[in-house]
């Protein structure tokens, strides 16, 4: 049986929760409605320790990951994670990518948003409550928040006030670590472009380049407006994902449901109740308060949900204290509310056609590109033919045709390499600052983890050139390791 301080404290959650839903229902109802400001209640509980590991974790990895170093030899970065613009790089510890290799973050991107359908499918938006950057930073915000103004009463409190210096100085606290922690989020992300160490100082000193306080400043307005002020409107109206979502759930996803078999008829608590003639809701409304986006779950999956699952927490602490089961609101399938309602056992069904499919996918893409990453060459070669002329006679009646040939030295150390052409008998080469002659072998130099350039010339006896265009490969070999690379190109003959 409820005691007396139970029926006070839901009566005063349903007073200051009907309070701002009364506020929501006197704007005019219009396609520009105002905002209703939110003002989410602090809930303890397990869901909400799991998002708490979960932020700190994410957050740790964000703010810390720049200063892992990685050695990777002398003339080399040693940021285990950069993004090298200048030098044309992206290195993830052991990893570096190439201009040349985007097709490796092309994969990476297909295999995020493949995890993201999967990850979907199985348990609903589980990304946008947990994992999502707007998730994490707003929840941040939201502790600076309740830690200076106060829980919910007494932030509404501190709105409807009066200006007074006490508002004016717990305003101003909250916005200023706001402002700290959006600059540190704005200089995090700068860190992955930048030698993490050197930046700071450069950056401090007022030794970095404009570009780097713009993009810092850019960034630390954006956390601070999306996280601060924005908030659950960036998931409602300016995300995408939730318009996606509809598609990639099924009726076996785990979702954020209320069990309205069991909560309804709902009401109000009242001494000595009746649960046989009663559902289990008594209306306290508890988890509308903890809602980060304002919604009542009890309406039925919504757009606005971001499957945070703090009502479950909410509706579990006021179940306790009735004495009725916990969990009227919790993850479940619709499929298994529906075999709840009838008495009939559930079943948790992961393994089903639409996530098998997301799986095999995943696995081919991932079995892709960790073969084309185990065997990736330490060179690479690129040869254009010339345009103009196509191909010159020369005064013993041989045809010279003319190419630029590149070659990508992804080695930390100078290399020779051997260029020869298959498909042409008795050619000869020159490369101009090479060779002053044409020669039967050419050997062409490439700095360590650079490009060299050269201009080479390939002469054919006019007796072996039998056609207008002869398909050939030119073929480079290091001559340290024996490595081979090579591609197509044309011969051409009058």
């Amino acid at each position: 049986m409820p005691d007396s301080n139970l029926e006070r404290t839901v009566q005063s959650t349903q007073v200051e929760t009907e309070d701002v839903l009364s506020r929501s229902e006197q704007k005019t109802h219009s396609l520009f409605a105002g905002r209703v400001k939110v003002y989410p209640q602090k809930i303890k509980g397990t869901v909400r320790r799991w998002k708490w590991a979960t932020l700190v974790v994410l957050l740790a990895i964000y703010y810390l990951a720049p200063w892992i170093r990685w050695d990777r030899g002398p003339d080399a970065p040693d940021q285990a994670i950069l993004v090298d613009i200048p030098g044309r790089r992206l290195y993830f510890f052991f990893i570096e990518i190439w201009p040349q290799e985007v097709y490796f973050l092309t994969a990476l991107l297909v295999l995020a948003a493949l995890g993201l359908f999967l990850v979907t499918a199985l348990f609903g938006r589980v990304w946008c409550g947990f994992t999502c950057p707007q998730t994490v930073w707003t929840d941040l915000f939201m502790w600076v928040e309740r830690l200076i103004e106060g829980d919910r009463n007494q932030r509404m409190k501190l709105d409807r006030a009066p200006l007074s210096l006490e508002k004016v100085a717990k305003k101003g606290a909250k916005h200023a670590v706001w402002l700290v922690i959006a600059l540190l989020t704005g200089g995090a992300w700068i860190m992955y472009f930048q030698d993490a160490p050197r930046f700071v100082v450069a950056f401090f000193t007022g030794q970095s380049g404009a570009g780097a306080y713009f993009f810092v400043g850019l960034f630390t307005a954006t956390t601070y407006l999306l996280a601060g002020w924005a908030r659950e409107q960036v998931c409602t109206y300016m995300c995408p994902w939730p318009r996606f979502q509809a598609a990639l759930l099924d009726e076996d996803s785990l979702v954020v449901t209320y069990e309205g078999w069991r909560g309804e008829p709902r009401g109000k608590l009242k001494k000595n109740p009746d649960w046989s003639a009663r559902g289990d809701c008594i209306e306290c409304k508890k988890c509308v308060a903890v809602c980060p986006t304002g919604i009542d779950i009890r309406d039925g999956i919504q757009l606005e949900c971001i499957g945070c699952g703090l009502c479950i927490d909410a509706c579990n602490s006021v179940m306790e204290k009735i004495g009725r089961p916990r969990n009227l609101i919790t993850w479940d399938s619709e499929n298994n509310q529906k075999a709840r309602a009838e008495g009939r056992p559930t079943r948790l069904r992961l393994l089903r056609a639409r996530s098998l499919a997301y799986v095999a996918v995943l696995l081919v893409i991932v079995g892709i590109t960790g073969v084309g990453l185990a065997g990736r060459s330490s060179l690479d070669v690129n040869v254009t033919h010339d345009r103009n002329p196509l191909f010159v006679t020369l005064s013993d009646g041989a045809i010279r045709n003319g190419y630029e040939v590149r070659i990508l030295n992804k080695t930390r150390e100078d290399r020779d390499y051997a260029l020869t052409v298959e498909g042409l008998q008795d050619a000869r080469f020159m490369a101009i600052g090479v060779t002053d002659d044409f020669v039967d072998q050419l050997v062409l130099a490439a700095p360590a983890d650079g490009v060299a350039a050269y201009q080479v010339y390939v002469t054919v006896p006019r007796d072996r050139v039998t056609q207008q265009q002869t398909d050939v490969r030119f073929v480079i070999e290091d001559l340290a390791s024996g490595e081979t690379d090579g591609q197509n190109e044309v011969f051409r003959g009058p």
